[in-house]
């Protein structure tokens, strides 16, 4: 089954930059009640994901770093340590599996490369409870 079935498109996709500051990333996601959030650059390339241990990482990291002067961070600045691959709208949903076990979501480009949106690992999980119990029925009857 194609993604596109799955997908949560751009506009409803609560993004950052990279030239978002720190703060920022820090209360869209607390406000949403997020973990990560995607970075999408100018030309609405997907350039990584932010999640809250590399926020909690540069804190630990930066002497003299606190909330009131973390609007001078650039997300850009801040070190990653997991590297979100985004998959093609053209991939299965099958191909998703392996790659949202550590992540919550799944970033998606189209061809030019353009982040379109995300599938979220509860819609995959979802999809492959309706499959095995599918399954199970069938091979019930």
């Amino acid at each position: 089954m194609n993604i596109a079935f799955f997908l949560t498109p751009k506009k409803d996709v609560i993004c950052l930059t990279p030239n978002s500051t720190m703060r920022q990333a820090l209360e869209k996601m607390e406000y949403h009640r997020y973990t990560a959030v995607p970075i999408i650059d100018e030309e609405g390339r997907y350039v990584g994901t932010i999640t809250e241990g590399d926020l909690l990482w540069m804190l630990k990291n930066t002497p003299d770093l606190n909330f009131k002067n973390t609007s001078k961070i650039l997300l850009k600045d801040i070190p990653r340590h997991m590297d979100n691959k985004p998959v093609s709208i053209n991939s299965n949903i099958e191909d998703l599996i392996s790659v949202s076990v550590n992540q919550n979501f799944v970033p998606v480009i189209d061809d030019q490369n353009v982040f379109i949106g995300i599938i979220k690992r509860s819609d995959i999980i979802n999809y492959c409870y309706k499959a095995m119990f599918k399954c199970i029925e069938a091979n019930n009857t």
